[in-house]
């Protein structure tokens, strides 16, 4: 099974997104915001660390890795043992989807969700069940549960990626109660110090069969360091490791994430700026007529009545660089809350496309489909 690990390639967002673009430096004056990253980059404490320990970058990091590790546990009334440290949390996902699902056992996730553990299930072989979001856009739990019996994995991003949206907390509790035995509950909270949600780490706490992912690529402006966290019972956390090995983290995460965590407003300050933004940015877009799904995170989903790549493409001629399309709704594109000029500069581009691009008529309006297995997406070389 360990064999496995290099049958795919573990798949961040500028992966799935296979934008041409971001195989060259953006134009001057572009508004980048197609991958969720966040414009505000490390807070100053994180710079200082990095550029204090860069002289110490001919050296392994062990050491560091340790104080990150237990700095962590503390800050979430956890053991060090329930954690572990990643370069980024692309990672233990990918390391989970291998531990956990097979040939007999199948992945279950929401579509639209984020993308990267199905190839990683269909690296190994594994079933894919994509299930559609409910009417509130949560993830659809029960739906879940009723289409994979089988399941080895069930994937719940919570803010979803890419509509933004939350699923209860409770809802996740039924849902571990409820699974299959043997099977695991992945709940990824990347954007979650973006929104109010109450996190799943208390289930962690209690020993359940529940993996927590964390990472400080999204609130703490950290993508291009790479680091992230993994949660769960010491004996799940060694089936992960069975595939990730000895997995050395860079010298220079270290130390910014050790220092951001530091930062007692850090993520509250954030969040409100994001909030900020992002609802300014909704007022506009109701007011003008456009639909889009509410969010409690730094993306959202807006429709633009038709084939959202004419959309993508004519907002990039004019230096705007949005998201990418989920097959299910061919009609919506995802948007990234970056700075207020950057919403405003989408702002008059995207109604500059929206007004004067041709019209195109549908003969029916978007409809949830059924639960799938692959959900006709396209192919991804390793």
């Amino acid at each position: 099974m360990a064999s496995a690990a290099v049958a795919f390639r573990i798949l961040t967002e500028p992966a799935l997104a296979k934008a041409q673009w971001r195989e060259k430096p953006f134009p001057a004056g572009a508004v980048v915001i197609d991958a969720n990253e966040n414009p505000l980059g490390p807070c100053e404490a994180a710079r200082k660390a990095v550029i204090d320990i860069v002289a110490q970058g001919g050296r392994y990091s062990d050491w560091m890795l340790r104080d990150l590790t237990v700095a962590f546990a503390q800050s979430q009334g956890l053991k060090p043992a329930y954690v572990r440290v990643y370069p980024g949390s692309s990672e233990p996902l990918h390391f989970a989807v291998l531990a956990f699902t097979s040939k007999a056992k199948s992945y279950v996730t929401a579509d639209p969700g984020y993308e990267a553990g199905m190839w990683a299930a269909k690296g190994v072989g594994a079933r894919v069940v994509n299930v559609p979001l409910a009417k509130t856009y949560a993830h659809d739990l029960p739906a879940m549960l009723a289409a994979a019996p089988d399941a080895g994995l069930f994937y719940v991003c919570t803010p979803n990626n890419p509509t933004g949206t939350l699923t209860p907390h409770s809802e996740i509790e039924m849902l571990v109660e409820k699974k299959p035995k043997g099977s695991i509950v992945l709940v990824d909270e990347a954007y979650i110090h973006f929104s109010d949600a109450t996190t799943a780490i208390d289930l962690v706490k209690a020993d359940k069969d529940v993996v927590v992912l964390r990472t400080f690529s999204k609130i703490y402006g950290m993508a291009g360091l790479r680091c992230g966290v993994a949660i769960a019972r010491p004996d799940l956390l060694e089936k992960l490791n069975l595939f990730a090995g000895y997995c050395p983290m860079p010298i220079t995460a270290l130390a910014a994430a050790t220092a951001a965590l530091k930062e007692p407003r850090l993520c509250g300050d954030r969040k409100l700026i994001n909030a900020t933004i992002r609802q300014h940015t909704f007022d506009w877009l109701g007011s003008n007529g456009y639909s889009y799904v509410p969010s409690t995170s730094n993306c959202f989903m807006v429709d633009t009545k038709r084939p959202a790549k004419e959309v993508i493409d004519a907002l990039a001629a004019r230096n705007i660089f949005i998201g990418r399309i989920w097959p299910v709704w061919p009609t919506y594109a995802r948007i990234t809350v970056g700075t207020q000029d950057e919403m405003q500069a989408f702002q008059s581009a995207f109604h500059d496309v929206m007004t004067n691009a041709k019209k195109v008529s549908f003969a029916a309006p978007l409809r949830r489909p059924s639960a799938t297995i692959d959900g006709g997406w396209p192919a991804v070389s390793s």
